[in-house]
């Protein structure tokens, strides 16, 4: 079958896939999606309307009607703009208790047939950086370039306290150590698209990388495959 000109870019929270998936789509001059802000929305929505996620009557009547944007990042800013139905939610989404929730809900086969289905809309024409959980295994299975970054979890717990310092939030490191761990368990143990690299992708493990060194890495193994797709 055809290679999609798609890269994914798999791994656990913390890995440092956003800020990586970011340069590399600014360096190929391809759209950047953020798969994992998605998840995010749904359990944002599920938090703000009062949806117990396995209540899966009112959950499919929220997604049946689920609106989701994502735009460019502001100046001088980070993380992808998130409206949903026209409203931006912003860092409402970043906190680590919105990870734990969205983790949940990506268990759920109702919210990920959903979100299949909108990401691959998104992909249809190619020239994606995907970004995620399981977009080089479940997403686009037929991407040319698939990447799975992971790095030791008391790693990805300094970088995600850091990037919260910086926003001016309070942080408890071993707590939030204990929230990757567990969700890295819930992510990897789940039946469905759990969180795992795809045959066919080259890991990475970036605790001793730079940002730049493993941009580096995935630029120069995606020129060396070039894609023989027609998209």
């Amino acid at each position: 079958m055809d290679k999609q000109r798609i890269v994914t870019i798999d791994g656990p929270s913390g890995g440092g896939k956003s800020t990586v998936s970011r340069a590399l789509a600014a360096k190929l001059h391809f759209t950047y999606l953020d798969t994992g802000a998605m998840y995010r929305a749904v359990a944002f929505q599920c938090r703000h309307k009062g949806i117990d996620p396995a209540d899966d009557h009112r959950l499919e009547a929220l997604l049946a009607t689920f609106r989701i944007e994502l735009l460019p990042p502001n100046p001088g800013e980070d993380d992808v703009r998130v409206l949903i139905d026209s409203q931006e939610v912003g860092s409402q989404l970043r906190t680590p208790e919105m990870g734990m929730l969205a983790s949940r809900v990506s268990a759920l086969p109702l919210v990920r047939l959903t979100l299949t289905r909108l990401q691959r809309e998104i992909g249809a024409g190619g020239r994606i950086v995907a970004e995620g959980r399981d977009t080089g295994t479940v997403v686009f299975p037929q991407a040319a370039w698939k990447f799975f970054l992971d790095a030791g979890p008391e790693v990805r717990a300094r970088r995600r306290a850091a990037q919260l310092r910086g926003k001016g939030e309070h942080v408890d490191e071993q707590q939030l150590l204990a929230q990757i761990i567990q969700r890295d368990r819930d992510d990897r143990e789940r039946s469905l698209a759990p969180l795992k690299a795809a045959p066919d992708a080259l890991c990475i493990d970036s605790t001793g990388l730079a940002i730049e060194e493993v941009v580096r890495r995935m630029y120069d193994k995606i020129l060396a495959t070039p894609c023989c797709g027609k998209q």
